[in-house]
């Protein structure tokens, strides 16, 4: 499907880093700007394409604007389309809110109108056709416009029939690091990860450094997060580390120190949650590597994660997500008398055993999208919002 549109009465605003919130860095592409989750030095330490591909993957990257516009389309660029190709993958929408509101999740359509500048390969998410009635609410309001998770993407313009604004975010910047349950693996939309779920919740700004597959303690991450400016930051580690079986307990724990020291050196003083795995069966007591297996138990092919390790071998260092849990609660303890500002935050607490029966993981490894909402809203709940009350009365304390 091609989208065609009058734009004659349609004025174009380029898209500038002013609208855009939630990336680590953006360059100049052909014709636009690139959002991208790590800075360049970070990116050119990358040896692995698996990590390549999940930074240059815009999660939780949006755009901000207000505008009183009945029409709106966004003009992009997809980089990558190959996940459209993948019907075990979810679709590449952009998730369209309304004053806070999610009203649409387009799709980008190849643009064919004489009315729009566009080279070959551009496309454009028609905001408003997808919005109840064919366009958006009257009056002036604050868009919100979630790029896909997993498609890289150049933003060209904004085309509207009223001007639009930069919208300033609001709130306490959170700056959150996970596995793909964070970067909103299944989950229908980027909106819908637990990350942006709790930020919405919350009024937090988020910026999303959830790398599916890629939760590795990594040091250019650590140096990356520790470099941005943050009120409040989390890691949530462990499913990587086990799922991909890169650590024994000898080199875990020490990994983990360094990763928080690195971030430490740039936030010594703001609160850091760092939150342990949520229940995932098949990993609770069995070590990796993982493997993603293709099934069709009568509802069509879906993906299923199955644990090869062997739960024998825990003895000999390999490691679980009850090990990890156990670990990082004695690396939180050890570290509390010098760093009153780190937080343990227990997986299970935000999805545990119990959860599982009545959300239960579709592949055995990740949430769907009303768990991503569970958690989310368990999140913004629970330690966010504990976090912030106490960073507030600190805050009053420090003015009398």
């Amino acid at each position: 499907m091609r989208v065609v549109v009058d734009h004659t009465s349609l004025r174009s605003t380029p898209v500038t880093s002013e609208l855009v919130h939630g990336a680590v860095e953006l360059t100049a592409g052909e014709r636009g700007l690139r959002p991208w989750r790590l800075p360049g030095r970070a990116r050119r330490q990358i040896h692995d394409e698996g990590m390549a591909a999940v930074v240059a993957a815009p999660s939780g990257v949006r755009l901000r604007m207000r505008t009183a516009a009945d029409r709106l389309l966004l003009q992009v660029v997809p980089l990558d389309r190959t996940v459209h190709d993948d019907p075990l993958r979810p679709s590449q929408v952009y998730d369209v809110l309304v004053d806070g509101e999610l009203l649409a999740q387009p799709v980008a359509e190849p643009a064919a109108d004489p009315g729009v500048p566009a080279a070959d390969g551009d496309c454009l998410v028609d905001v408003a056709a997808a919005c109840p009635g064919g366009r958006l609410p009257g009056g002036e309001r604050l868009v919100e416009i979630w790029l896909p998770a997993e498609e890289p993407t150049e933003l060209i313009a904004v085309h509207g029939d009223a001007p639009v604004a930069p919208a300033a975010q609001t709130g306490p910047r959170w700056v959150h690091h996970g596995s793909s349950i964070s970067h909103g693996a299944v989950a229908v939309g980027a909106a819908h990860a637990w990350p942006a779920v709790a930020a919405r919740s919350a009024g937090l700004d988020l910026v999303n450094l959830g790398f599916a597959g890629q939760a590795m303690m990594d040091q250019y991450t650590a140096r990356t997060i520790r470099d941005l400016e943050a009120d409040l930051l989390s890691v949530k580690l462990g499913i990587n580390i086990v799922n991909g079986d890169t650590f024994r307990l000898r080199s875990f724990a020490p990994a983990v120190h360094g990763f928080l020291d690195t971030i430490r050196d740039g936030h010594p003083e703001t609160p850091l949650l760092l939150m342990t795995p949520i229940w995932c069966g098949i990993h609770e007591h069995t070590p990796g590597p993982v493997e993603i297996e293709e099934v069709d138990d009568g509802g069509g092919p879906r993906s299923l994660a199955r644990a090869t390790g062997d739960p024998a071998q825990v003895a000999a260092g390999r490691l679980t997500l009850t090990i990890i849990r156990e670990e990082l609660a004695r690396i939180a303890a050890d570290r509390a008398a010098e760093d009153p500002h780190l937080h343990l935050v227990e997986g299970p607490t935000l999805y545990g055993a119990e959860d599982a029966r009545t959300h239960p993981l579709p592949d055995a490894l990740h949430p769907d999208t009303a768990t991503h909402r569970l958690i989310g809203e368990r999140a913004a709940d629970g330690p966010l919002r504990a976090v912030r009350e106490a960073r507030a009365a600190s805050q009053r304390g420090d003015r009398r």
